[in-house]
């Protein structure tokens, strides 16, 4: 009796799954017609391109993650932004070009186009892998940021993936015909780390001089006891702030 009653209840849940996720997927390819003025023609790209591995824990092995797609967005996207940068900005050296590219494409910028763009709306997600940890959430939605432009270059070509960055991910972040200058370089150097899978910066006070009332902070900062910098300032946040300044640029050479 409990295995029919389990067995009924068992089918009516993937039902209203059934139902629930055709429309999400009708919704997402109204998603996609809104941001690049036509309907997909494979659909199977776009439902991976919104597809966390975590869903497939629900046994939707038919449907496959957007990893793979995810891998392929990030070189389209750094290849189109790298020839953006190279042809707007003729008189710029490569160094000026490196950091530009750098702070267009990471996941913090690739998180806040995400969620402007209400995308974390429609990715299939298994919600228990959000439970602990919230924050998930946001590196879910970079890549799938990622994964929506090779799912675009794939169907519909280089063109419109170009277009699509440049509309989404170059304009947003350009003023006026210059890069926002990102003075946050903490959050720089943690991205970086995280970004090239190194241990997160660690801050260190190494010495303060002066009275109460005027002291001078000397913080280090190392990133995986290779990469190391140190900054000066009237208060230990400025400090730590000219500190990762200094560990990012060891990072260019």
């Amino acid at each position: 009796m409990l295995k029919k009653i389990f067995s009924i209840f068992k089918s009516k849940t993937a039902v209203i799954e059934s139902e629930f996720d055709s429309k999400r997927k009708e919704k997402i390819f109204g998603k996609i017609e809104e941001l690049i003025g036509e309907l997909p023609n494979e659909e199977k790209y776009f439902i991976k391109a919104f597809t966390h591995r975590s869903y497939l824990d629900k046994n939707r092995e038919e449907i496959k993650s957007n990893e793979r797609l995810e891998f392929l967005g990030d070189s389209i996207l750094s290849k189109i932004v790298a020839e953006y940068l190279f042809y707007k900005y003729q008189n710029k050296e490569e160094g000026f070009l490196t950091k530009a590219r750098s702070h267009l494409v990471n996941k913090h910028s690739l998180e806040k186009i995400g969620f402007s763009l209400k995308l974390h709306e429609l990715i299939f997600i298994n919600d228990k892998y959000l439970v602990k940890d919230k924050k998930k959430l946001t590196n879910i939605v970079a890549d799938c940021v990622e994964a929506i432009i090779a799912a675009i270059y794939l169907d519909k070509g280089e063109e419109m993936a170009s277009k699509f960055v440049i509309n989404y991910v170059i304009k947003p972040q350009v003023l006026n015909g210059n890069i926002y200058d990102d003075k946050n370089f903490k959050g720089q150097l943690l991205e970086y780390s995280h970004a090239n899978k190194l241990k997160q910066p660690v801050y260190k006070v190494i010495d303060q001089i002066g009275p109460q009332h005027d002291k001078i902070y000397t913080i280090e900062v190392v990133v995986d006891e290779n990469i190391r910098g140190i900054g000066k300032g009237p208060n230990k946040k400025i400090a730590e702030q000219n500190a990762a300044k200094s560990a990012l640029m060891n990072t260019s050479h």
